[in-house]
């Protein structure tokens, strides 16, 4: 399920986010020797089953892909996301398997 969500990136809150009426879904992250750690995965129990958590992954890999950066995989929502995107594998850092 592909959506049209609009992410932003939480420098502060180490977290992409998408504001969805008055409740915030996110994927929080960190770093580690510079690479992406994608740490949680959090969608409030309403939202659900609409594509929210796909978009802040793809988000997520987008922005590593762009800055070139490798990934570290911690969260499992992520984790099945790559399995069924493995356009992204060559993100993962082989080194740091979560």
């Amino acid at each position: 399920m592909e959506n049209n969500y609009k992410v932003t990136n939480n420098e502060t809150n180490q977290r992409f986010e998408i504001a969805i009426e008055n409740e915030i879904a996110y994927l929080e992250y960190r770093w580690y020797k510079g690479d992406l750690a994608l740490m949680h995965t959090l969608v409030p129990t309403e939202f659900k089953r609409r594509g929210i958590a796909s978009s802040l992954v793809k988000f997520a890999l987008e922005y590593a892909k762009e800055k070139q950066l490798k990934i570290i995989v911690y969260c499992p929502f992520v984790g099945k996301y790559l399995k069924n995107h493995t356009e992204y594998s060559f993100l993962i850092d082989r080194e740091y398997t979560g």
